[in-house]
């Protein structure tokens, strides 16, 4: 027996979102699932290569795999907006060449990462001072650090946890992270707060450190979610996730 059938216009009646996560990322996919669960907002899911060591080696790598991954995203769907899911990669490829690789398979899609995120976040929140805050070795802070100054910033106060190994950075406890970012927002008067690094556990405490704190947080992968639902026309108001989430 054929059974008849009908079809319509599929989930994202509103927007059609694609991100491309590293490899060893564990924490991205649980944050954006809460972010984005949103009547209309599709979500999908590529991974990229991406061994455990976090150094600006393994992270250039990364670009030539970017095309790859991102013909792994469903090709039948007309994306919005696609995120590249690393920021210390985003930093040491530059955004532009993210966009470029991205869109050499999606040409119509708007791409964006996270540090482009983070950039859009802090103007939009009218931050100049930002506390600085990441798990990354030396030279990778060091990189990231400048690349914000570079867009016109200014590092009141920063610490690192000093980890290479990202299997270690998925496994930093929120309690750790609160305890850095009160100490960070102390040491210097900030605007805003930058917690560095999709695999770190930020999303829940957001609004405590803001609370504890008084000023804004901005987290890799809160700035990305609410960065590519922007960039899609989604302007919904999300204040469980801090007060970026009211902003347009």
């Amino acid at each position: 027996m054929r059974l008849d059938f009908d079809t319509d216009s599929g989930i994202g009646t509103r927007a059609t979102l694609g991100v491309i996560v590293l490899e060893t990322d564990e924490t991205l996919e649980p944050e954006f699932a809460r972010m984005t669960d949103l009547d209309g907002v599709a979500l999908y899911h590529s991974r990229i290569p991406m061994v455990s060591e976090i150094n600006p080696d393994t992270l250039s790598r990364m670009a030539r795999d970017l095309p790859a991954s991102a013909r792994l995203l469903p090709p039948s769907l007309a994306f919005d907006v696609i995120g590249y899911g690393c920021t210390s990669a985003s930093t040491v490829i530059g955004s532009e060449n993210v966009a470029r690789a991205v869109q050499s398979v999606f040409p119509d899609a708007r791409v964006t990462d996270p540090l482009a995120a983070i950039i859009a976040a802090a103007r939009s929140l009218g931050a100049k001072r930002l506390g600085f805050i990441t798990p990354y070795v030396p030279e990778v802070s060091q990189q990231m650090q400048n690349a914000l100054e570079q867009a016109g910033f200014d590092i009141a106060g920063f610490g690192s946890f000093e980890e290479g190994n990202d299997r270690v950075v998925a496994r930093i406890t929120e309690q750790a992270i609160m305890a850095a970012a009160v100490r960070v927002a102390s040491a210097a008067p900030c605007d805003a707060l930058v917690i560095s690094c999709t695999n770190l556990r930020c999303l829940r405490i957001i609004p405590e450190i803001e609370a504890r704190t008084g000023v804004a947080v901005i987290s890799s992968n809160q700035a990305l979610a609410w960065h590519m639902l922007r960039l899609s026309g989604i302007d919904d108001a999300l204040p469980a996730f801090g007060r970026l989430f009211s902003r347009s």
